[in-house]
């Protein structure tokens, strides 16, 4: 069994949920990697951390049985942007708030490995979406997608901005508003939630728009096929708005064309049948929570 294990940040009291992972795939013989900036932070904490090590660029490949992101849901945003399109399957031990994508509790960290290796889980193969510029600025280079969302907002301004969209060529609107999200169904309990979007199961085959704060009060999220592709062109009072990527973002000069479309690849998501989407909506998203029940 090999292992890659990624983290961004370590508080003190997170060591014991570290060395506890790393004790239970000591017990199963796994063979262990380590993001190296993260590897220098733990080996701060715990010792005989000698482990291999494996960086944005170097050290990962499709013999990896599994990817351990243990930090909050923007650390498994993250961690996407090491596996790219290798297909290891990744799981998230939440050590942050509310922790959707890291499904597992900290304090039940030693059964993502005890529950792995029982073959207590299946794999979810979740759609990414992809972006394109019609410039020759190579903006976000080989890390063009995104898992979550991929969001364009108004920036230097508190002025709406105009969001041109075609989809498949075909014009659609122009929202007016602060941005628009186009998410996809991994995302749809994200940003685009709290602007209104639906939640959206992982397994369909589905893409979201949802307007941020649009002034065009009959503006709703629309649910559209994977298969479209969206073509974007931004206007206003300023000279630039920003495109983000999950959580890495740009400065895009307005007129620009943006097209979005989906990734040729996914990620396979691990979900353990102790962790299904269901009951992290139940436990999660407080679905459920009413007396009658």
């Amino acid at each position: 069994m090999k292992v890659a294990i990624y983290g961004q940040a370590f508080q003190e009291q997170d060591k014991v949920y570290v060395a506890a992972l790393l004790d239970e795939l000591k017990g199963v013989h796994a063979s262990v990697f380590i993001e190296e900036d993260f590897l220098q932070i733990i080996a701060k904490h715990i010792p005989d951390c000698d482990y291999g090590t494996f960086s944005q660029t170097s050290g990962l490949d499709s013999s990896f049985d599994m990817f351990v992101s243990f930090g909050g849901d923007g650390t498994m945003l993250r961690a996407v942007t090491y596996i790219q399109d290798l297909g290891i399957p990744i799981v998230g031990v939440n050590t942050g708030r509310l922790g959707f994508l890291s499904t597992f509790k900290k304090e039940d960290v030693r059964k993502v490995v005890t529950e792995f290796t029982a073959g207590h889980y299946t794999i979810e193969e979740r759609t990414l979406v992809e972006v394109s510029l019609n410039s020759d600025l190579n903006t976000f280079g080989d890390l063009n997608f995104a898992l979550n969302e991929i969001t364009v907002s108004r920036k230097d301004t508190t002025s709406m901005i105009a969001v041109e969209t075609y989809l498949n060529d075909e014009y659609l609107t122009s929202y007016w508003s602060d941005g628009l999200i186009v998410s996809t169904p991994t995302g749809s309990t994200g940003y685009s939630l709290s602007c209104g979007g639906p939640v959206i199961a992982p397994s369909a085959k589905s893409l979201v728009l949802t307007p941020i704060a649009p002034h065009n009060l009959n503006a709703r999220p629309f649910v559209i096929s994977d298969d479209t592709t969206i073509r974007l062109k931004v206007s206003g009072r300023e000279e630039n708005h920003l495109v983000s990527l999950d959580s890495r973002i740009a400065t895009i000069t307005n007129g620009t064309e943006i097209r979005i479309r989906k990734s040729d690849f996914t990620i396979k998501m691990i979900e353990y049948k102790s962790e299904s989407f269901l009951k992290t909506l139940r436990k999660k998203l407080l679905w459920g929570q009413d007396k009658r029940n």
